[in-house]
């Protein structure tokens, strides 16, 4: 055995990353399995993350809730587990819970991707009617993040309904 796989983070990592992979080329099922094997061997808040993201994708919103609860639990300053709990909520409709999450994730001391929460805050404003305050949420995320297609998207639609 070498050095790198006698560490039992190094190796969850490596099936971290191979769970990542087969993510990114739809194979949610057996990126599962891998993710699940990464948390056996050293649960991290990350692979829990990404875990709940891949029972996101196969329409699992409760387990995925679930599993960045339990990155959370590991790392409270963890960003991105609050965000996309406040991101699958949304898609259940429980908008007003959303956004307790999302709040939670722009305190996190360890979230680089702000602006993705920033935009998720402008959909739930704009779902309750709240238009001028989502238009101020998707030009946070927009000046953050000035390639973010999605929410240019978004702030232009709304920019036309309300001109």
């Amino acid at each position: 055995m070498t050095k790198e796989n006698s560490n039992p983070l190094e190796k969850s990592r490596i099936y971290l990353k191979k769970a990542n992979e087969l993510q990114i080329k739809g194979q949610f099922e057996e990126a599962i399995l891998n993710y699940k094997i990464s948390l056996n061997i050293f649960p991290t808040p990350e692979a829990h993350t990404f875990l709940g993201w891949t029972y996101s994708f196969v329409g699992d919103l409760d387990n995925a809730i679930e599993e960045c609860k339990k990155a959370i639990s590991l790392d409270k300053e963890f960003g991105n587990p609050y965000n996309d709990i406040g991101s699958y909520l949304i898609q259940q409709g429980k908008l007003d819970e959303a956004l307790t999450w999302l709040e939670l994730a722009l305190k996190a001391e360890r979230y680089d991707n702000k602006h993705f929460t920033f935009f998720n805050i402008g959909k739930v404003y704009e779902s309750k009617g709240l238009w001028f305050e989502a238009l101020d949420e998707y030009k946070k995320a927009i000046e953050i993040s000035p390639d973010y297609l999605i929410a240019k998207q978004y702030l232009n639609k709304l920019q036309g309904l309300l001109n």
